[in-house]
C-alpha cells in the first residue's frame, strides 16, 4: 500500500477505516440482497439461464460480502492475524461456488442450445443490470481505496467481484436489447455462455490469490 504500510496506520485511524468498510459493506449487502431477488425472480417469470446465473452470482457475492464483514469483525476483535486466517478460509469457498456455477451454466445452456429452449425479454432484468452498473462502479472505486488503505487482499478481492458484477451486468443489458429486439431464441442461452468466463476468472482469482497470501504471509 504505497508508501505508508499497514502497521503505521494509527490503531485509531485503522479503526476509523474498518468502519468506513464495514458501511460500504452494508450497502453492497443492502443492493446484492435486491439485485439477487429481482434477477433471479425475472429469471424463472421469464425463463432465462442469462439472467438467473446474474441472480445467483450476485447471491454468491452477497454472501462474500457477508464474510467479509466478519472479517472486518474478527480484526477489531481480535487483530489481523486471525482475521487473515478466516478471509483464507472463506475466499476459498467462494471460489468453489462460482467454479460450481459455471459448471451449471455451461451445462443448462448447452442443454436449451441443443433442445432449441429460449428465454422471454424481462423488463424487470433489464432495470436491475443497468441499475447494478453504476451502483458497482461506485461500490468498486471506494472499495479500491479502502483496500489499500488498510492494506486488505479480502477487501481489494471485494472490489474485483463488484468491477466483474459491473461488466456482468452489461452482458446481461446487451443480451435483454438484442433479445427484445431481434426476439432470437438463442440469444439467452448465448448470452449466459458469454458469463462463464466472467465466472471462472473470478472464481480462479478468489482461489489462486489466497495461494499467494499463503506464500506471502
Amino acid at each position: 500500500m504505497s508508501a505508508v504500510t499497514q502497521r503505521e496506520i494509527p490503531t485509531i485511524d485503522r479503526t476509523a477505516l474498518i468502519r468506513a468498510a464495514f458501511r460500504i459493506e452494508s450497502i453492497t449487502i443492502a443492493w446484492m440482497a435486491i439485485e439477487g431477488t429481482v434477477a433471479i425472480g425475472a429469471a424463472i417469470a421469464a425463463n432465462s439461464l442469462t439472467l438467473l446465473a446474474f441472480g445467483i452470482d450476485s447471491l454468491i457475492e452477497l454472501a462474500s460480502a457477508f464474510v467479509l464483514v466478519w472479517r472486518l469483525t474478527v480484526e477489531l476483535r481480535k487483530g489481523h492475524v486471525f482475521a487473515e486466517s478466516a478471509e483464507r478460509k472463506a475466499a476459498r469457498i467462494g471460489g468453489v461456488l462460482l467454479f460450481a456455477l459455471a459448471f451449471y451454466v455451461v451445462v443448462s445452456a448447452g442443454w436449451k442450445l441443443w433442445t432449441q429452449q429460449g428465454g422471454e425479454f424481462s423488463l424487470p432484468g433489464l432495470i436491475v443490470s443497468v441499475l447494478a452498473m453504476p451502483i458497482m462502479y461506485f461500490l468498486s472505486r471506494r472499495k479500491l481505496r479502502l483496500a489499500e488503505a488498510l492494506g486488505s487482499r479480502a477487501l481489494r478481492a471485494d472490489a474485483v467481484e463488484s468491477i466483474t458484477c459491473g461488466w456482468l451486468s452489461l452482458v446481461v443489458v446487451a443480451a435483454l436489447l438484442v433479445q427484445f429486439v431481434f426476439d432470437a431464441w438463442w440469444v439467452d442461452a448465448a448470452a449466459s455462455l458469454g458469463i462463464v468466463w466472467f465466472l471462472v476468472r473470478e472464481g480462479r482469482e478468489a482461489w489462486e490469490g489466497q495461494e499467494c497470501c499463503d506464500h506471502c504471509g
